[in-house]
């Protein structure tokens, strides 16, 4: 039979403290139900009740999980800022923050409610976290934990992040397509012309519901009025044209369809599957339009030509190729350029076997990239160059982009919109091994705008992260530049609401550089997190500027590290290692109108260099900051550590209504050092009735407390 041809046959146990208030656990559990219950109504989402044994994985390398102990950690938060705030007496704000929170998305839940405010591309898991913003934490360590544990499985990983992405995005369920494991070559073949099949029938059915008019609209202005017009994050130039498209993409385009289409492809990352198209056989010289170098096969199919390329150097010229639905590359270093999938292809499969390769182009859509598609690229083997402008490595608007890299020491350059980013659907970058490098410049690296679930993972490897550098920040009064990446949720500003963006690393010494609104991060209901699972972590503000010369802006950062701003959530979690967390104002911990910033460190000696206002367990304009460490020998700069916005200085809320400011700066064991002068082992109030500082001793120290210390009065601020 010719082979192209045929059918488809704690780190320790969990400290306890003498110093917590005798019942605190059944205090918290009490007060807490009846907060939640009473301000909100709403039942906890059946994920909060899974079972323990549904969260591990068998197998999966302990390395790259992090600290198994982090689910008993979270709870200690919520039973330290419930028994902390019933202590103070102050827990009818606390319900009173929590109600108005759920007040606020109720009377802004319409799509035109007269307010730049409304409910468009609303996501009812945002809406979920918001309203319970303790459980919330819970949540979304579980969240980012399972998320992680399904992308380590290289086999059906990508599938099981698609299923988590259809759930988050409001989609109804669908069991997974599955293919017997391939055991040759040839079956694996046809895996791959089936997978292409089903992705164009489902990308067909994803369309269906437009006229020719509203296709032709969208192919005409996604890109350049939701990417290329724009250099600031939180909005677009063109905001009307935006709401429409945002409006089609939601109301008429069959958004469970287009990521059917994303499913169909999903069964093709299995490592398995592609061990076994290694075997193709490599010889034949088939003459191909777009390619120099040898072919070895072509195979025409209903769904578009499959072209087999050799073990020798190749070059594909990808937009030359027009009728080629998938590119097998057997091995050699090859270069892709360009590849654009879209309206004119709307899908389009390379699967690169071996060999250090290069990707450059610098048309949108290209290397995992779509608009209005589905595209995917699988590299197993080599140390790859990424190198695109926007709409690449990864990402979408208005479709599925995929891009996984099985080994080697890569890199990723792009613009905006690349490397893990989703509008309006799913994108998903995952590197298993090898030290790595992203950069970009905006809406970047785990990014979710309206209706899109945007994902970022590495799994191990020291790895370089960089996000801004290269426009202005839009706030004038301070300098800086634009961020928008590393695990960012955000809306669109009179357009719409946000998405959900993750970055995660499952291992090695990493280092993050960003600028403004990035890092673990909510932007105008939206939600972000990011998560590193192990190693000793940098997150700094960008030494250089993106092109690599001198910073243009003084160094400054606003809206960083564990963040929300807008009636949004954002949470950073890190599991292991001595870490560094810079900033200037606003953030590490810190949330801003009717908003939830949280960062969780769970080990290790640890520095925060935050140092100018609202920094570290902060909370204004009606928002809630949590900073919690757990164990180490940490050191806070600054005099920040949980001084909240005083009821004075709401602006934007009333104070009687909202309850309020709450900042928790929450630090267990270790002789820590903290800039505003608070001692160890102190419970201290901060600015108002809503700013604590807790400082718990580890069971080894001395438990003896400070039950009432005296406030400390900052300077400067």
């Amino acid at each position: 039979m010719n082979l192209f041809h045929g059918t488809l046959s704690m780190r320790g146990a969990v400290r306890v403290f003498a110093c917590l208030v005798v019942g605190a656990g059944l205090l918290a559990v009490g007060l807490g139900t009846a907060i939640a219950a009473e301000a909100t109504g709403v039942k906890p989402s059946p994920a909060l009740e899974s079972p323990a044994g549904n969260d591990t994985a068998a197998g999966s390398p302990p390395s790259f999980l992090g600290d198994p102990l982090a689910p008993g950690k979270i709870k200690l938060i919520e039973d330290e800022i419930i028994a902390a705030v019933k202590g103070r007496g102050v827990a009818d704000r606390f319900g009173r923050f929590i109600a108005y929170a759920g007040n606020r998305l109720d009377i802004s839940a319409g799509r035109h409610t007269g307010s730049e405010l409304a409910g468009n591309c609303r996501l009812k898991w945002y809406d979920y976290l918001l309203r319970h913003p303790l459980a919330s934490i819970r949540e979304a360590e579980r969240f980012t934990r399972n998320l992680h544990l399904a992308v380590l499985d290289s086999n059906e990983g990508v599938a099981k992040v698609l299923t988590t992405a259809r759930e988050k995005l409001d989609l109804p369920a669908r069991e997974p397509r599955k293919y017997p494991t391939p055991a040759s070559p040839q079956q694996a073949l046809d895996i791959l012309k089936q997978c292409l099949a089903d992705a164009q029938m489902s990308y067909a059915a994803a369309l269906a519901p437009l006229s020719k008019e509203e296709v032709r609209y969208l192919n005409t202005n996604l890109y350049p009025v939701l990417v290329s017009q724009n250099q600031v994050g939180h909005t677009l130039q063109d905001r009307g044209t935006g709401r429409r498209l945002c409006d089609l993409l939601e109301l008429k385009m069959d958004r469970d369809r287009m990521l059917a289409a994303g499913e169909a492809l999903a069964p093709l990352t299995d490592v398995r599957l592609l061990e076994q198209l290694k075997g193709l056989p490599d010889n034949g010289n088939v003459r191909v339009e777009g390619v120099t170098g040898t072919v070895v096969a072509r195979i025409d199919t209903p769904a578009g030509a499959i072209i087999v390329g050799g073990k020798g150097s190749n070059t594909y010229q990808l937009d030359k190729m027009g009728d080629v639905a998938a590119v097998i590359d057997l091995g050699g270093n090859d270069a892709y350029i360009d590849g654009t999938v879209g309206l004119a292809r709307p899908v389009l499969v390379v699967i690169d076997l071996g060999g250090n390769d290069v990707y450059k182009g610098a048309r949108p859509g290209i290397q995992g990239g779509a608009i209005l598609g589905v595209s995917m690229l699988l590299d197993l083997e080599g140390n790859d160059t990424y190198q695109a402008v926007d709409v690449a490595q990864g990402s979408c608007v208005g479709g599925i982009g995929i891009l996984v890299d099985y080994a080697g020491d890569d890199r990723y350059l792009g613009l905006r919109r690349v490397q893990g980013q989703a509008l309006g659907g799913v994108g998903i970058l995952i590197d298993r091994a090898g030290k790595d490098d992203y950069h970009a410049a905006m809406w970047a690296q785990g990014m979710g705008n309206p209706l899109g679930f945007g994902l970022l993972d590495d799994i191990e490897g020291d790895d370089h992260y960089f996000s801004g550098g290269k426009w202005r920040d839009s706030y004038p009064e301070t300098p800086g530049c634009e961020g928008w990446g590393q695990g960012v949720g955000a809306g669109l500003r009179q357009v719409a609401d946000g998405g959900i963006g993750v970055i995660l690393d499952g291992a090695g010494d990493d280092v993050y550089e960003f600028d403004y609104l990035a890092h673990g991060g909510g932007y105008w209901c939206g939600a972000g997190f990011a998560r590193d699972f192990g190693g000793d972590d940098k997150r700094l503000i960008t030494r250089k500027a993106y092109d690599g010369s001198a910073r243009f802006e003084p160094k400054f950062q606003r809206f960083g590290c564990g963040w929300g701003c807008h009636y949004s959530v954002g949470y950073l979690f890190d599991d292991r290692g001595d870490d560094q967390y810079e900033g200037t104002i606003m953030g590490v911990g810190m949330a801003w109108d009717c908003a939830v910033g949280v960062l969780c460190d769970f080990a290790g000696n640890d520095r925060y260099e935050a140092t100018g206002g609202l920094t570290q367990a902060c909370g204004a304009q009606a928002g809630l900051g949590i900073l919690y460490d757990y164990d180490g020998d940490d050191v806070y700069i600054g005099y920040g550590q949980g001084y909240v916005q005083p009821d004075g200085a709401l602006g934007y809320h009333p104070p009687s209504t909202c309850g309020g400011n709450f900042g928790f700066m929450i630090d267990y064991g270790g002789k820590d050092k903290y800039g505003c002068g608070a001692k160890n082992n102190s419970f201290i109030q901060r600015s108002s009735p809503g700013g604590f500082l807790i400082d718990r001793p580890g069971r080894e120290e001395d438990t003896k407390t400070v039950k009432k210390a005296p406030a400390v009065t900052p300077t400067g601020h």
